[in-house]
């Protein structure tokens, strides 16, 4: 995605330096520090210390990391974490005790109660981001100087080139460690508030190339980097199909083996909805009410629980085939809940065994949950009693 500045700024600023600030990342967190820097800029900062930038960055990072288990730059053979930034927000939110769904101010308190305990993981961060961030504007000027010099010659090096007639979008301060702070430049905050939007539109396209190259399994992650509005979800068609059926007939509850109440249920996915990022009919069952909360953001067991959601599926399927109204709101689901082309032309078409209904839908499902599984998704251990 090309960044487009509007032109005057051209004149004074080099916005195709600025455009480079997050080519060849080496780990995801130079994504968040430039995410970081444009928000502060957008609330009328003028600088800013390393530690209030990478607090923005661990709040920024929390959701995709904890919500939806995704990792910022993949992990190693031996599985672990490569990235310090998705290192930093796994220790708070073991020391603090955080749901994945805090909100920001919860969050940032929480960092400044473990400040301490967090100060290796912070510290980690300012490595190398805040001067390799500017490496797009090196050496234009017939200068030769090697990018892979000390951080200290670096940010002499930026700040002397930001001191004659090659502006740059911030400074470097004199103090030490997570204390330094950024200088933002005058002409960078202004064009930077004129386009805060296409910036972090820039910035997120960027991130979620980068994300999904590390995370191949994960689908639907352009929505995964920020907290989702719930009427996202498009269940109230799927829910008149079963409520049809269960004007017809007894469903069982596929984890507690009795009936559904037809006054006291719920719509919920087998495969978590945070995971798939969809609403497909193949992966939505009506379920007791009291225990949707409990099962939450957790797959079910896969022996215990999947042929009893799938006698459920093909109950559905036999009815959508025999009964005239059932299979008017089953095309009702259409718009929102079959989009899949396996389902479609697969699952759902007439004339399969129940057996050939429990193997397509096993072959296309289990790969998904496996999927959401290995990404760290943990499995509902529901108690009974």
């Amino acid at each position: 995605m090309p960044l487009t500045i509007d032109a005057h700024y051209y004149n004074k600023l080099d916005i195709e330096g600025f455009s480079r600030m997050m080519k060849d990342p080496s780990y995801c967190y130079k994504f968040y520090w430039l995410e970081a820097i444009v928000q502060l800029i957008s609330e009328n900062r003028t600088e800013a210390a390393y530690d209030e930038i990478i607090d923005e960055m661990i709040s920024n990072a929390w959701y995709s990391v904890l919500e939806f288990h995704i990792h910022l730059s993949g992990i190693w053979g031996d599985g672990g974490i490569k990235d310090n930034l998705e290192k930093a927000v796994k220790k708070l939110k073991d020391l603090s005790g955080l749901p994945a769904n805090a909100s920001k101010v919860e969050i940032k308190n929480a960092i400044k109660q473990f400040d301490r305990e967090l100060h290796a993981e912070k510290q980690a961060l300012t490595l190398n981001v805040p001067y390799k961030a500017l490496s797009g504007f090196a050496n234009k000027s017939g200068e030769k100087i090697s990018l892979d010099s000390s951080a200290g010659r670096m940010m002499a090096y930026y700040n002397k080139l930001s001191s004659g007639d090659r502006l740059l979008p911030y400074t470097f301060g004199d103090e030490n460690g997570l204390r330094r702070k950024l200088t933002f430049s005058d002409a960078w905050i202004q064009m930077i508030k004129d386009n805060t939007v296409a910036i972090l539109g820039w910035i997120q396209c960027e991130k979620v190339k980068w994300l999904q190259n590390n995370n191949p399994e994960v689908p639907g992650l352009i929505y995964k980097l920020a907290p989702l509005d719930e009427k996202m979800r498009k269940l109230s068609h799927v829910r008149k199909l079963w409520d049809g059926i269960l004007e017809l007939r007894s469903v069982t509850d596929v984890f507690t083996d009795k009936p559904i109440d037809e006054k006291n249920y719920d719509v919920d996915h087998f495969i978590p909805w945070s995971f798939v990022m969809n609403d497909e009919l193949w992966n939505l069952m009506p379920m007791d009410s009291s225990l949707n909360s409990s099962k939450n953001n957790r797959l079910p067991d896969w022996n215990d629980y999947f042929i009893r959601f799938a006698k459920n599926q093909y109950m559905m399927y036999e009815m959508i085939h025999g009964a005239a109204g059932i299979r008017k709101r089953y095309e009702d689901c259409y718009r929102d809940n079959l989009h899949s082309i396996w389902a479609n032309r697969e699952l759902y078409r007439e004339g399969n065994s129940e057996a050939e209904f429990y193997g397509i839908l096993e072959k296309n499902m289990r790969p998904v949950y496996d999927s959401a599984r290995r990404q760290g998704y943990d499995v509902w251990e529901r108690r009974v009693g």
